[in-house]
């Protein structure tokens, strides 16, 4: 396994004490790991996502109907 040095501002530091004595990560290599992953699933799904967009082909409605029927899917769950 490779070594990485990082230097972070005191706030991020304490940050991720927090985390760690939370219980839910060993050390800070183990949080820094989850993020990454976390990062690496975030952008496998925005990069399908816009695949399956392209693939899907030209919509007929129009932009502002698009995002006011988006926005209406979030606001009603």
């Amino acid at each position: 396994m490779a070594t990485l040095n990082i230097s972070l501002p005191d706030p991020m530091r304490d940050w991720i004490e927090v985390q760690i004595k939370g219980g839910e990560y060993a050390n800070a290599s183990d949080y820094i790991r989850d993020l990454i992953r976390h990062d690496q699933r975030q952008r496998e799904a925005l990069n399908l996502a816009l695949v399956e967009g392209g693939q899907s082909g030209t919509s007929s409605r129009k932009v502002r109907k698009i995002v006011q029927s988006a926005k209406s899917r979030l606001k009603n769950g």
